[in-house]
C-alpha cells in the first residue's frame, strides 16, 4: 500500500509533485527519509521528510545526530510498510 502524500489517486497533489522539505528548496522530492522521536513516538511510528537529491544527505546527517533517522527510501518505492 502506498502513503497518499495529498490525499489524493494522483502522482500530484495539489500544487504539483511532493517538493522536497529542505527550507526554501522548491525542487521534487527524490527521497523518503523516515523518522522518530523514540522520546515522543511509539518504536513503529514514522514521519517522515521528502528530500530532493542535492538535500538528501543535508537533511539525513540532521535527523542522525540526533538519533531520530530510521530509514531514507526512494520516493517511488515508498510504502507505508517500508
Amino acid at each position: 500500500m502506498s502513503i497518499d502524500f495529498f490525499g489524493t489517486d494522483s502522482a500530484e497533489g495539489p500544487q504539483g509533485p511532493p517538493k522536497c522539505s529542505a527550507k526554501g528548496c522548491r525542487s521534487a522530492a527524490e527521497w523518503v527519509l523516515a523518522w522518530n522521536n523514540p522520546k515522543l513516538h511509539t518504536p513503529e511510528r514514522r514521519k517522515t521528510w521528502l528530500a530532493c537529491e542535492e538535500h538528501r544527505e543535508q537533511l539525513s546527517q540532521f535527523l542522525g545526530v540526533r538519533g531520530f533517522l530510521r530509514d531514507t527510501v526512494p520516493l517511488a518505492d515508498w510504502t507505508d510498510e517500508a
